[in-house]
């Protein structure tokens, strides 16, 4: 999540910015600007590198690894890590490929790298005996093919902007817009990990049903989170180019799509939560304490339709003070502080904690739809 998040911080800033150069045809500073997110992600990757391999320890350990799993997750972690430098260039330059409407190449970079990991992981982990260290490694392989696959594209002949050498002497003028948009990004997916910390400290007795809640949660958030990238190109680009008609128009078309996806996972959720629990785990005192506690942290998952994709849309619109305003106020606002305050006021301290989760949703969801509905025209306007 932290290796996304760094990644995020550069791609999904200048990808929006690309899109609005190209809307307003100045091809030239859209390269310009991906030149110099890919100098900021390799610099990045070595930095991580660094940093992360040698603190993997104590960072597996502030997220809930016991001494029984230290020693599995620190040889997963480290060889992951080692490989810092083509998961950021897949995750942070793929959506570069996205904004310029190449939909298939981008989708095949995550088939590619799916397809591999997946044929890799028996060969690793049993054929070979490598156990953990073979399904780090297989992945690693696997985000290399896709890393390989991205920089091969954007520069080649097919692409419209191309990788230039030129272009990527880092310019403040070029990559500070990028990364002041990328921040709230950065802060969604990064308070992710704090708020793992956060359930750890207050929830130590029931680690497995934290993961298999925090594994649901992802199939709803990542989805969410393609609708948007998906939608972004398209509301910059004609952003850019001063349409305000088809701004809406793939607006209302990503918001609905949104909001429609949540609200039908919600009443899934709701109606057969074991279902969900069952996926992870045979163990059935784990299953029903896991379904008890799904129906309480996911009743207000419906809203997350609402504040993604207005939240999302604002970084689409090039608006980074609002977007990271509003990324700050679901999780640090108000998720991380009710975790610790809600037990103050319920006899059952366990149910408290859940509830935080649906009540930060739900706020967090009113405050982004009507900020964003109420600035939406004069944004367009300006």
């Amino acid at each position: 999540m932290l290796l996304n998040a760094f990644a995020m911080l550069v791609g999904s800033g200048g990808a929006p910015r690309a899109a609005i150069a190209m809307g307003k045809k100045d091809n030239d500073l859209a390269e310009k600007i991906l030149g110099n997110c890919f100098t900021l992600l390799v610099g990045l990757a070595v930095v991580l590198t660094i940093v992360f391999y040698v603190s993997a320890p104590t960072l597996l350990r502030l997220f809930g690894a016991s001494d029984v799993t230290l020693t599995y997750a620190t040889d997963y972690a480290r060889i992951y890590i080692l490989g810092s430098f083509f998961v950021l260039i897949v995750l942070g330059m793929n959506t570069f490929i996205t904004t310029q409407g190449f939909a298939k190449i981008s989708m095949m970079t995550t088939i590619i790298g799916a397809v591999i990991n997946i044929i890799l992981d028996p060969i690793f982990i049993f054929a070979l005996g490598m156990g953990v260290k073979g399904a780090a490694l297989a992945t690693v392989l696997s985000q290399t093919v896709g890393a390989v696959w991205i920089l091969r594209f954007l520069t080649g002949r097919k692409t419209i902007l191309r990788l230039k050498r030129s272009n990527m002497h880092l310019d403040p003028k070029v990559f500070g817009p990028c990364l002041a948009l990328g921040i709230s990004t950065f802060v969604m997916l990064s308070t992710e990990s704090l708020l793992s910390i956060s359930f750890t400290s207050s929830l130590s007795r029931f680690g497995g049903a934290m993961t298999i809640i925090t594994s649901i949660s992802q199939l709803v958030t990542l989805p969410l989170q393609g609708i948007c990238q998906g939608g972004q190109p398209i509301i910059s680009y004609n952003f850019g180019a001063n349409k305000p008609d088809r701004v809406k128009k793939a607006f209302f078309t990503q918001f609905c799509t949104c909001v429609i996806y949540t609200t039908l996972f919600w009443l899934v959720v709701m109606i057969f939560p074991k279902a969900f629990a069952t996926i992870f785990t045979s163990d059935k005192e784990l299953v029903t304490y896991s379904a008890w506690a799904l129906r309480i942290y996911m009743a207000g998952i419906f809203s997350l339709g609402f504040q993604v994709s207005c939240q999302q849309s604002f970084m689409a619109l090039g608006q980074a003070k609002v977007s990271l305003l509003l990324a700050c106020l679901r999780k640090i606002v108000l998720l991380i502080p009710l975790i610790f305050i809600l037990p103050n006021f319920f006899d059952n301290k366990v149910f408290a904690v859940f509830l935080a989760e649906p009540v930060s949703d739900i706020i967090a969801a009113a405050v982004t739809t009507i900020t964003f509905f109420t600035l939406f025209n004069s944004i367009l306007k300006k």
